[in-house]
């Protein structure tokens, strides 16, 4: 089969669609053909040499994709079923093996390229909502970097799951289509007083939870912007990995911060968390109440382009990057 390969010797570390060994499957796994994948923040991080893939995990990158099922070995799925799924590696290919209880099926009405863009960002943001957040209903939260994969899919989650959403984007399309998605206050990420502008937008009191990429630069701010028993997720460090912060805020404010990472989990607990949200969402999501944001679709001959537009922080929603034709 053919995938794409980091050319190392390079200077800018480019992308290369060169022939490599056939995926083969191990216990529990089925070999999907994949028609899409979509470009995630971990892949630059990879590219770059910043991100290896846990152990077990192909070399090639790529977190997710959707494709039909071209071997389903002692699975209850069928050759031809239509699926896309969470991947710890290997989205950037024409075929990969995958546990086969990280499938989702595709819906009718959707593109294979709609369908990868689904896998990595819902999960994620479900499983730092839900389970690591424990968001409720009634609660308030602010997503940072409403526009993108993550953030697109976190505003409609956790808007269906009847809760406040606040925002934050770095440019006025961003802002209206953060609102477009669901959330009701959005402000600037680039302001130096989000934080000031959330508590008074909110009457003085805080956010309940916070889902951030920034990390470091943000963390002061995030923390006088949360209500009591308030906690903060650390998703991506994209500002930084280190800050000077009030202890004593946290203190008495009784605050959690807690670091979250999908792609290193254990398979087995991967599987619990697709279970969870197929059982909680599904049903919004074939109803199109939920659905992924797709900024544009892209040849996998052009993955370097797509690493750009991330890069630049160019997309709403998630850039696909399409294998072979739905035809």
């Amino acid at each position: 089969m053919h995938a794409i390969v980091v050319d190392t010797q390079s200077e800018q570390r480019l992308l290369q669609w060169t022939q490599v060994d056939d995926p083969v499957a191990g216990h529990g796994e089925v070999i999907v053909d994949i028609h899409a994948t979509a470009v995630n923040r971990a892949d630059l991080l990879q590219r770059a040499g910043h991100y290896p893939p846990p152990p077990g995990a192909p070399d090639i990158i790529g977190l997710e994709m959707a494709g039909v099922v071209a071997d389903p070995g002692q699975s209850d799925w069928a050759t031809g079923d239509r699926v896309c799924a969470l991947l710890a590696g290997g989205g950037y290919a024409e075929r990969v093996a995958v546990d086969a209880r990280l499938l989702f099926p595709v819906p009718d009405d959707w593109s294979l390229t709609r369908a990868a863009a689904l896998p990595e960002v819902f999960l994620t943001a479900y499983v730092n909502l839900f389970v690591e957040a424990i968001l409720q209903d009634g609660e308030t939260v602010l997503i940072h970097a409403g526009a993108s994969g993550v953030g697109s899919a976190a505003i409609q989650l956790a808007r269906h799951a009847g809760c406040r959403v606040l925002a934050t984007a770095g440019n006025d399309l961003k802002r209206e289509r953060c609102r477009q998605f669901g959330a009701e206050f959005v402000c600037d990420s680039r302001d130096d007083d989000f934080s000031e502008e959330i508590v008074e937008y909110l009457g003085g009191s805080g956010v309940d939870v916070i889902l951030d990429v920034a990390g470091g630069s943000h963390l002061s701010r995030n923390l006088r912007c949360l209500a009591p028993k308030g906690r903060l997720i650390l998703l991506s460090l994209l500002g930084g990995r280190h800050s000077d912060i009030d202890l004593g805020l946290v203190l008495t404010r009784r605050l959690s911060i807690v670091g979250s990472l999908l792609r290193s989990r254990p398979v087995d607990e991967k599987a619990q968390i697709v279970a969870a949200f197929r059982e909680r969402f599904w049903k919004p999501v074939l109803a199109g109440a939920i659905q992924p944001v797709v900024d544009r679709v892209l040849p996998i001959s052009s993955a370097d382009e797509a690493h750009e537009v991330l890069s630049a922080n160019a997309n709403v929603g998630k850039v696909v990057l399409e294998i072979r034709s739905d035809d």
